[in-house]
């Protein structure tokens, strides 16, 4: 594998065997901060139900309609709608998203060129809609540089391959994702590139993202932090990597060790601003057209604030520990089912 072609990262970034071993520390810390918890009876408390950690949910989001938009997104048998694309909009001054509606890619503009955050579905949306996108914005496709891939489902990456092709963009992915990708083999997968460690800082031009190992949605979930900046003032801004729980119980607790981690980490970079890949799943492309309808407003309804950030986290754990529950009650029931049943037979007869 080449060197990148910018002064992103370190040398580092093309030593696969050695990141892979940091994913794995950072698995196995995950796991050990789950065990912890589940041991402070955190995980599920005695007397907990399902229905009461929805019920804090709903209390913490309040009329808030981006709170209010991840308990939707995040409750079981949600069906994601399929809105409409918004035009391309700078949503902070260095910070653009072009979006089909479904699924969003967001551009963090440096002084060397793009940083590009997923890249839409497939080759003919980045073509004729991503590219033409980020000319809209005043940005120029050639320059970008990295897709930071969130995670290895389609709508993510699907553009991902068309941009190396044409501009010799390098692709990044956690490493579980790009096993994931290599044993499935999906349309559009790119070519396997360069790794992301967890906590890997990337840093193009004058601006550093901080990349973060969140699995749970996939095995490789990435979730970034970088600098938001709006009127003279830069923020710190958050993308959750992905946001439907998975179907296995253990799944949806590796997503909700993720969430506790990535909270503290949140907490202690002082994140203040909240986006998603998928702006319907938290109020995003409403708070696009808020923008684009004031954008000499002094406000960036984007800036929720530090607690702000904390809160829209404590009701996306709520809700996680609210699905495992549900998953255990299920079992349990199920369990008491076919032991009433075996009883029953073992008596007829």
């Amino acid at each position: 594998m080449n060197e990148p072609h910018t002064d992103a990262t370190r040398p580092a970034l093309t030593r696969r065997r050695f990141w892979q071993l940091g994913a794995a520390t950072a698995v196995t810390a995950g796991a050990a901060a789950l065990l912890a918890d589940r041991a402070a009876g955190a995980l599920a408390a005695p007397g907990d139900t399902a229905q009461d950690y929805f019920d804090r949910a709903a209390e913490l989001a309040g009329d808030n309609p981006v709170f209010k938009s991840i308990v939707n997104a995040l409750t079981a048998g949600y069906t994601p709608p399929r809105p409409a694309a918004p035009t391309p909009l700078r949503i902070f001054d260095n910070v653009g998203v072009v979006s089909v509606g479904f699924v969003s890619a967001t551009a963090i503009l440096t002084s060397r060129g793009i940083i590009l955050i997923d890249a839409l579905n497939n080759p003919d949306e980045a073509e004729q809609i991503l590219v033409p996108g980020l000319r809209e914005l005043g940005a120029d496709p050639s320059t970008i540089k990295y897709v930071v891939v969130t995670h290895a489902h389609g709508d993510h990456f699907g553009g991902a391959q068309y941009l190396a092709d044409q501009y010799g963009t390098r692709v990044m992915m956690a490493p579980a994702d790009w096993d994931l990708l290599a044993s499935t083999a999906p349309a559009n997968a790119p070519t396997r590139d360069l790794d992301i460690a967890d906590g890997q800082k990337l840093t193009l031009g004058d601006t550093t993202l901080t990349l973060h190992h969140t699995p749970g949605h996939t095995p490789g979930s990435v979730s970034p932090f970088f600098p938001a900046r709006w009127q003279g003032r830069t923020h710190t801004a958050m993308t959750w990597g992905g946001t439907n729980p998975p179907t296995a119980t253990a799944s949806k607790e590796t997503y909700l060790s993720s969430i506790l981690t990535f909270a503290s980490r949140m907490r202690r970079a002082g994140v203040d601003v909240e986006l998603s890949n998928h702006a319907f799943a938290d109020y995003g492309l409403e708070r696009m057209e808020e923008l684009r309808a004031t954008p000499d407003g002094r406000d960036n309804p984007f800036v929720i604030g530090a607690s702000g950030a904390q809160r829209f986290m404590k009701v996306m754990e709520n809700m996680l520990r609210g699905r495992i529950a549900q998953d255990q009650e299920a079992a349990t029931i199920a369990s008491t089912t076919a032991a009433a049943a075996s009883v029953h037979t073992a008596g007829c007869c």
